[in-house]
């Protein structure tokens, strides 16, 4: 993995960039969130997990704008995102879905570049910043080589490699992944985890992760919401969350708890 070096202006880590109040969100007559608050403050990174059907993707959508919320405020920097035009929430908000379609048959590093979109120029009228930056973006995910390749002929995990790509090209100031380690194996899933901590904590820039892997919410978030049925079911750092009484009430298993003897933290594991 290349040192990361994407160029962001530095900036002071204090203050809030995304402030979530007493949310609701409803898919016709059923409530999918109810009552969910958080902050997102500059240079953090929030571990989004809970059992399938929790709500997660859910909150994710609704952060970025593309979920309306039925109760409750969200605010970007001061402002209500409800007033936002989608072009401004894509200036400061980044997204790496969990699903995305990304087999058509364009190249990687124009498939990258149409990120760029958020700061003026059109595709096919890129600037040299704008290439520039996609191809920063490119190295730090380990797809240098990868820039002439087509989009269609990549395996899963290399796609979401670029996916994560085109986020960081965007020079976005939060970062909202969904499951971005599936299909990942282990090292590129350490290595994308390694980066938005790096680029969180060198840039002032945060984000939220939704993820199913504990240990890796663990090591790498410095914070960690759980949800069940769409409501939050604890919150605080990851050895406050995660306890054998939380884990076995929303994922509903026994594990073992114990310190990871190389960085300290906790570590999760399932009992069979």
């Amino acid at each position: 993995m290349t040192a990361f070096n994407h160029p962001l202006p530095q900036v002071v880590l204090t203050g809030k960039m995304l402030e979530v109040r007493n949310i609701t969100v409803t898919y016709g007559t059923r409530e999918v969130l109810r009552d969910v608050s958080m902050s997102l403050a500059n240079g953090l990174i929030i571990a989004l997990v809970g059992s399938n059907g929790a709500g997660k993707t859910t909150l994710i959508k609704a952060l970025n704008g593309t979920l309306p919320i039925a109760g409750g405020e969200i605010e970007l920097d001061g402002r209500r995102l409800g007033d936002m035009s989608r072009r401004e929430i894509a200036g400061h908000i980044a997204v790496v879905a969990q699903e995305n379609e990304t087999r058509f048959p364009v190249t990687v590093l124009e498939f990258v570049l149409s990120g760029r979109f958020v700061h003026g120029g059109a595709f096919g009228w890129e600037t040299a910043d704008d290439i520039e930056s996609a191809r920063l973006a490119l190295a730090e995910c380990d797809l240098g080589e990868f820039a002439t390749r087509l989009m269609n002929e990549l395996s899963g995990g290399e796609r979401q490699r670029v996916v994560l790509a085109r986020a960081i090209a965007t020079n976005a100031r939060i970062l909202l992944l969904d499951e971005p380690t599936a299909n990942l194996d282990l090292a590129h899933q350490a290595m994308m985890f390694r980066l938005v901590r790096e680029r969180c904590r060198e840039c002032g820039c945060s984000a939220v992760v939704i993820t199913h892997d504990l240990n890796l919410a663990s090591e790498f978030a410095d914070r960690m919401m759980m949800l069940k049925d769409g409501r939050i079911s604890a919150i605080g750092t990851p050895a406050e969350v995660l306890t054998v009484e939380n884990v076995s009430e929303v994922f509903g298993v026994d594990v073992l708890l114990d310190t990871n003897p190389a960085s300290g933290n906790v570590r999760v594991t399932n009992v069979f």
